[in-house]
């Protein structure tokens, strides 16, 4: 039986572990009863011995009632066969010794009502003798000694002598038989307080033995768990080795054909403007000719040349000289990205407060022509980490935040932070524009921008901002609502693990 419960427990945890706490509350359950029991049984024996002692104390009482009887009747005879009064005085002190015996031995019985009957009987048939006896001494003492011994030998003092003997010994008879029944009461209360210990024992000993089947059995399970879940990690930190080692090489190929895409798009680009120059210097010309066979030939010239000289060449060249500098700022862009991911991170204690201000200095002409103050809240935590690049997170967050301040309010950028177990949590919160909630993930996004296009950029910058943290290894959220602030926040852990990685 056990074996099938342990069969059915061992396997899930749950079930186990209900099922050894129902044993240590039955165990604790089983203790509790043996305890009762204990208790019950030394009371019923404490109670058992009280009246045993007095059983005891009544059989002595009887005794000491029958011998003063005894000797009070024996000094009297005596004192009629030879009239000495030393026998007298022994007799009456004998005597005077009774009645506080008999009391004694009623006091003792009073809870018993077939006692008090004999003790009222007793007292009688005592009473009765005395009389005899004191009829006998006053003979004796008046001089007619022949006539008191006449009185002893014809009186049934013997008789009666006879019967208090067999009240005091019925007494005595009937203490011993409630005595037995008092053993025997007790002896029941034994042998049921052992029959309970066995219960308890077995049941004991049966909570224990499926108690250590079922942690053995778990233990076992336990183990083998442990095992194969070593056996797991040891295949996943191959794989992830493996995986890790893929991602390295597939992001420095990323790397290098960004860096290489981004150079070789250069050449081509500084032809197109470098033509562009020219076209910019022949239109020129051309504009002169036009200007000039206008003055001298006007007939020669038509409307579409005339326009198509002055205003459809120059705007061409304007649109293809703004599209070729976009794409000369986002090429530089992507090769600043490249460069930036191969580079090697140099982990240096940081103090966040030092960089902060360092922050605060260099765009402190911007924040003033846009009326904002930046605010650092101290303490800042300090941690481990490059400082090139929590320079360049901090920098393009606050450099942002002052871009893109609310005019309809006094511009208010705050940096504040805090250590949280083995994190640092840092935080530069304004009172801007704000971010809908639906680009509160695009804005990360390469050449992504949200809200009002106003500002210029290539929308870069977050990108690059979120590049760091990771290689930091951190993470970067936003919190924002439109209209009434933004709020980023770093985590960063407070010790770089990942010293010289370029991942």
């Amino acid at each position: 039986m056990a074996g099938v419960i342990v069969q059915r427990l061992g396997a899930p945890e749950g079930w186990a572990r209900r099922f050894l706490v129902g044993c240590m509350i039955a165990g604790f359950a089983g203790l509790l009863v043996a305890s009762i029991a204990t208790i019950w049984v030394v009371g019923r024996a404490t109670d058992h011995a009280k009246w045993v002692a007095h059983s005891y104390q009544v059989e002595v009482s009887i005794g000491q009632v029958q011998a003063l009887i005894e000797q009070a009747e024996t000094p009297r005879r005596g004192y009629l066969l030879t009239g000495d009064p030393f026998y007298l005085d022994a007799a009456r002190t004998s005597r005077a010794r009774i009645a506080p015996a008999v009391d004694r031995l009623a006091s003792l019985t009073a809870d018993n009502s077939v006692q008090r009957t004999r003790i009222a009987d007793l007292r009688n048939r005592l009473a009765a003798i005395q009389a005899r006896q004191d009829e006998t001494i006053a003979l004796t003492q008046a001089g007619r000694r022949d006539a008191a011994i006449a009185s002893f030998t014809a009186e049934t003092n013997a008789r009666r002598m006879r019967g208090l003997r067999e009240v005091l010994s019925t007494m005595a008879r009937d203490e011993h038989a409630l005595l037995q029944q008092r053993d025997e009461a007790q002896q029941a209360t034994i042998d049921t307080f052992y029959a309970i210990l066995a219960v308890a024992g077995v049941l004991i000993v049966l909570i224990a033995a499926l108690s250590v089947a079922t942690v053995l059995r778990y233990t076992h399970d336990l183990g083998a768990a442990r095992d194969r879940l070593q056996l797991l990690n040891t295949d996943l930190e191959s794989a992830v080795v493996e995986r890790t080692a893929d991602l390295v090489r597939a992001n420095e190929e990323i790397q290098r054909f960004a860096y290489i895409v981004s150079h070789d798009l250069r050449s081509p680009l500084v032809n197109v403007m470098g033509f562009t120059a020219e076209l910019d210097a022949a239109t020129a010309t051309l504009r002169d000719l036009i200007d000039a066979a206008e003055k001298d030939a006007p007939g020669i010239l038509t409307n579409e040349a005339r326009v198509a000289a002055r205003e459809d060449l120059p705007e061409a060249i304007g649109f293809i000289r703004t599209s070729t500098q976009k794409m000369d700022r986002l090429i530089n862009a992507i090769l600043r990205l490249s460069r930036e991911g191969r580079r090697v991170l140099n982990p240096e204690p940081l103090s966040i407060v030092e960089i902060a201000e360092n922050v605060r200095g260099s765009l402190k002409h911007l924040a003033d022509d846009r009326s904002a103050e930046i605010v650092i809240e101290t303490p800042l935590p300090t941690l481990v980490g490059d400082r090139l690049a929590v320079e360049q997170v901090l920098s393009n967050l606050v450099e942002n935040a002052i871009k893109y301040l609310s005019p309809d309010r006094p511009g208010r950028i705050v940096i504040r932070g805090r250590s949280d177990r083995d994190r640092r949590i840092i935080e530069v919160a304004d009172n801007g524009r704000g971010i809908a909630p639906s680009d509160h993930v695009r804005i990360f996004e390469l050449f992504r921008r949200a809200g009002a296009q106003d500002q210029p950029g290539e929308g870069i910058g977050l990108a690059h901002v979120r590049a760091l943290v990771y290689r930091l290894g951190g993470t970067i959220d936003v919190a924002s609502t439109l209209g009434e602030g933004t709020i980023f926040t770093l985590s960063l852990p407070a010790q770089l693990s990942d010293i010289g990685s370029t991942s």
